[in-house]
């Protein structure tokens, strides 16, 4: 017989042992700060769709359950992964993210499963992760130079602007994650020589990067570091604050070409030319700390880096989609850039 449990509890104790590192990952080591964010978020996803949809959100017991209601239960799941990917479209969100919330209930399930002994019957089978290929969207080499080196722009910023496009070159320089970017201290930097070195471990993911830095940004780093080697470099902002400080900074520096951007709902491809204020959608609008680590890479390979030294400098894996992106990304600027030498050469 069904003897129906809430789900938003179970949801909310999941949250609580992945925080006190009661629930841990498969290697032993605690759950990042970023996934537990996800969590919540993923609970006030569930939590609005309860409200505004009324669907009873409740988890039974697998194992007590006859043929009949193992069917009755099935069924039961697949009405709650349609309806909640309908809800989450009619908000306005995009395949990315809610494949990505859908991942984030799966591994609810296999908590319930592994770390209570909750038998859930692997409903959560049922659940499609939807996945899209969002355009890379980086600066040039010409505007990464234009922020480097242009002492009238920079001269034109307030304090706060000229720091957050400080940190913002050294992130396109290093391809730092936004999260390591500010932790950095003193014991980050080495000098050998006459060349200065960044040394990092990942946050993320645990690899450990060794990066010859340019003289701008040793300038940068000089500019900003600390006698205690203790101190944060660069000083904390949200993240939140730093991207709309990117959008300042790139409308200031004229990146405000217009752009159209493709995002998929259900697989279906939307062209989006305008911001959620009906207007025009510029490149200044879609800068953000995400395009630090992006311009990195991409610079690197198109400036001529070998492909398996950017992925030492990068972190990635010889096996990163993710990294293949950038690849065909870097490929298509240059081909762009040969058909301009073409052009001319065809001129006779």
């Amino acid at each position: 017989m069904k003897k129906p449990t809430p789900l938003i509890p179970l949801f909310q104790q999941f949250i609580r042992e992945s925080e006190t590192g009661k629930r841990l990952k498969k290697n032993g080591e605690r759950i990042t700060k970023g996934s537990i964010e996800n969590y919540k978020s993923s609970l006030k996803l569930l939590i609005k769709f309860n409200v505004q949809t009324g669907f009873e959100l409740r988890i039974c017991d697998a194992s007590k359950l006859n043929k009949r209601e193992l069917l009755s239960e099935k069924n039961y799941w697949k009405k709650f992964y349609k309806k909640f990917t309908e809800h989450c479209y009619k908000n306005g969100l995009y395949d990315n993210y809610v494949g990505h919330n859908i991942k984030i209930i799966r591994t609810f399930f296999n908590y319930l499963k592994n770390d209570k002994d909750f038998p859930t019957g692997d409903f959560q089978r049922l659940f499609y992760v939807r996945k899209e290929d969002v355009e890379i969207l980086v600066l040039s080499p010409e505007q990464l130079k234009f922020l480097i080196h242009d002492k009238g722009f920079e001269n034109s910023l307030t304090p706060a602007l000229k720091r957050a496009k400080d940190v913002f070159v050294f992130g396109c320089t290093t391809g730092l994650r936004f999260s390591d970017i500010f932790k950095l201290t003193n014991k980050n930097f080495e000098k050998e020589n006459d060349d200065w070195y960044l040394k990092i471990k990942s946050q993320k993911t645990k690899t450990y990067s060794f990066i010859k830095l340019p003289q701008y940004a040793v300038s940068i780093y000089k500019n900003y570091r600390h006698k205690s080697a203790k101190t944060y470099l660069f000083r904390t902002i949200t993240l939140f604050i730093f991207n709309r400080t990117l959008k300042q900074i790139g409308e200031k520096a004229g990146f405000t070409n217009p752009i159209e951007m493709t995002r998929e709902r259900q697989g279906k491809t939307k062209v989006i030319n305008k911001t959620s204020n009906k207007k025009q959608l510029l490149f200044c609008d879609k800068m953000s700390s995400h395009m630090m680590r992006r311009t990195a890479i991409t610079t690197l390979l198109i400036l001529g880096m070998p492909e398996h030294l950017v992925r030492k400098i990068s972190g990635h894996s010889y096996a990163s989609n993710s990294f293949n992106r950038y690849v065909h990304y870097a490929q298509a600027y240059i081909d762009k850039e040969i058909d301009k030498v073409h052009e001319k050469l065809e001129v006779y």
